[in-house]
C-alpha cells in the first residue's frame, strides 16, 4: 500500500466515520444502528483495496461519501420488504422513482451537518448516564476506539466497552433521531459540550501509544463545536465558551511541539508561533460568551487561556489571577488533574514548595497514578527547588509511565537536567 494511503486512513476515519454514520443512520433508522456503522465499515474497506491499487482519489472524502451513499441505496432495495428503515422516510425508500433521489438528497452536505447535530443529540438519552452519553458520542461520532475512550475516563477497557455496548442498546431502542427543535434541547446539551471537551483534550495532551499532540482530533473537536454555534438552539454562552477555550488552547499547537518532533512545556514554547488568528477568535468568542448569569466550567477555563496568551512569557503571567480562577473551577467541577494544574499556578507565584504542598493536599490523587505528568510535576518542583536527587526520582517514575516516544523523550530531558 503507499505510504499516503496508510496516513490517510486514520484521519478519514476520524473525520468521516462519523458523519457518515450520522447519515445513514437518518436513513436506516436509529434502530439500524449496527447496519449504519457496517456500510462505513464496507466503505473504508473498499477504499483500502481500491486505492492500493490506484492511489488516493483527488478528494478521498468525496469518495467514501459515495461509495457509502451507493452501499446504502444497494442495501434499501434488497431489505426493504424483510427489514423496516426510518419511519419519517416512509413511501420514498418504496419506489424505486424516489428512492435514489432520497438518499442523494439526504447525503447533501446540509443535510449531514444536520444529521450530525442530531446524532449528538440522540446519543444523550435521558436513560443514559452522562458517562454513558459522551462515551456513545466519542465512539460513534467522533471515531475513538475502545482504548481511547477508556483513556479519556481514566478507565478499564473492559467498562467501557460494556458501558458503549448498554448505550447502544437504549439508542437503538428509539424511534428515530433526537428532533433539534425538540424541548428537552438543552438538557442533553451540557453532555454533547462534555464529549467535544473530552475530543479536544485527546488531541491536546492525550493518551495516544504514537504521539502526545494529535492535531487532526483537535480540529474534528473545532470543527463540530461550530456545528453547535451555529445552530440557533445550540449558540449558548457556555457553547461560545466551549469554542473560545478550543481555539484559546489551540492557537498553542504549534509551539508545542517544535520542527523536530520534540514536546515543550507552556513554559518553554516560543510564543511567536503561537497562531495569532486563532488568539483573536478565541477572545472574540469568550467576550461573546458573557451574557446571562450562568458561569460554566467552560467559562473559566477559557479565562485561565486568555490570560496565557495575553502574556508575553511565563514570567509576565498574572500567576495570581489563574490560581483565583482556578479555585473557582474547582468550585465548578472539582478534579485531581485541575488541582494538579492549580499547584503548577501556586508554584509559579509562591514558588516550588508552595506547589508541592498545593500537591499533597489534593483529593482523589490516586485517580492520578497512572498520569505521567503528576511525578514529572513533582520531579520539576524538586528541582527547582534544588534538590536535583528527588527531582531525578519522580522523573524516573513519570519516564516508567510515559505514553509516546514524545512523552519519553521529553521526560529523559529533565532527567538529564536533574544530573547537570
Amino acid at each position: 500500500m503507499e505510504p499516503r494511503a496508510v496516513e490517510l486512513d486514520e484521519h478519514l476515519f476520524r473525520h468521516e466515520a462519523g458523519r457518515m454514520v450520522a447519515a445513514l443512520t437518518r436513513i436506516f433508522g436509529v434502530h439500524n444502528l449496527a447496519l449504519a456503522e457496517d456500510v462505513v465499515q464496507d466503505a473504508f474497506c473498499r477504499a483500502l483495496e481500491v486505492w492500493k491499487f490506484r492511489g488516493v482519489p483527488e478528494n478521498p472524502s468525496a469518495w467514501l461519501m459515495a461509495t457509502a451513499k451507493h452501499r446504502a441505496i444497494d442495501v434499501l432495495r434488497r431489505e426493504r420488504t424483510a427489514r423496516t428503515f426510518a419511519p419519517e422516510l416512509g413511501r420514498l425508500i418504496e419506489s424505486e422513482w424516489t428512492l435514489a433521489p432520497a438518499v442523494h438528497e439526504l447525503f447533501g452536505a446540509a443535510a449531514i451537518q444536520d444529521d450530525e447535530l442530531r446524532m449528538m443529540f440522540s446519543c444523550c438519552h435521558p436513560r443514559l448516564a452522562e458517562p454513558a452519553q459522551i462515551a456513545l458520542i466519542l465512539h460513534i461520532l467522533c471515531g475513538f476506539s475502545v482504548g481511547e475512550v477508556a483513556a479519556a475516563f481514566l478507565s478499564s477497557n473492559a467498562a467501557i466497552e460494556k458501558r458503549i455496548t448498554r448505550a447502544k442498546k437504549v439508542l437503538a431502542g428509539s424511534k428515530k433521531l433526537f428532533e433539534l427543535s425538540a424541548a428537552d434541547f438543552s438538557t442533553r446539551l451540557s453532555a454533547v459540550h462534555r464529549a467535544l471537551y473530552l475530543l479536544f483534550n485527546e488531541g491536546y495532551h492525550g493518551a495516544s501509544a504514537e504521539s502526545a499532540v494529535r492535531i487532526e482530533l483537535c480540529g474534528e473537536a473545532l470543527r463540530m463545536a461550530g456545528l453547535l454555534r451555529r445552530h440557533p438552539l445550540a449558540a449558548t454562552p457556555a457553547t461560545l465558551a466551549l469554542g473560545a477555550l478550543m481555539c484559546l488552547h489551540a492557537a498553542r499547537l504549534p509551539g508545542r511541539v517544535d520542527a523536530s518532533g520534540e514536546l515543550h512545556t507552556l513554559f518553554e514554547q516560543d510564543r511567536s508561533r503561537w497562531d495569532m488568528d486563532l488568539i483573536a477568535e478565541g477572545q472574540r468568542l469568550l467576550d461573546l460568551s458573557a451574557t446571562g448569569s450562568a458561569l460554566s466550567e467552560y467559562h473559566v477555563e477559557a479565562a485561565i487561556a486568555s490570560v496565557h496568551a495575553r502574556a508575553r512569557s511565563a514570567e509576565e503571567t498574572d500567576w495570581e489571577r489563574i490560581v483565583s480562577l482556578y479555585d473557582t473551577l474547582i468550585a465548578i467541577r472539582p478534579s485531581p488533574v485541575v488541582a494538579l494544574n492549580r499547584a503548577i499556578a501556586v508554584a509559579q507565584h509562591q514558588g516550588p514548595q508552595r506547589g508541592l504542598d498545593a500537591i499533597r493536599a489534593v483529593d482523589g490523587l490516586d485517580r492520578l497514578a497512572s498520569y505521567p505528568f503528576y511525578p514529572a510535576t513533582l520531579g520539576e518542583l524538586e528541582l527547582r527547588g534544588g534538590r536535583p536527587a528527588a527531582a531525578r526520582e519522580h522523573f524516573c517514575k513519570a519516564l516508567a509511565l510515559a505514553r509516546n516516544p514524545m512523552e519519553r523523550r521529553f521526560i529523559e530531558r529533565r532527567i538529564n537536567a536533574c544530573r547537570e
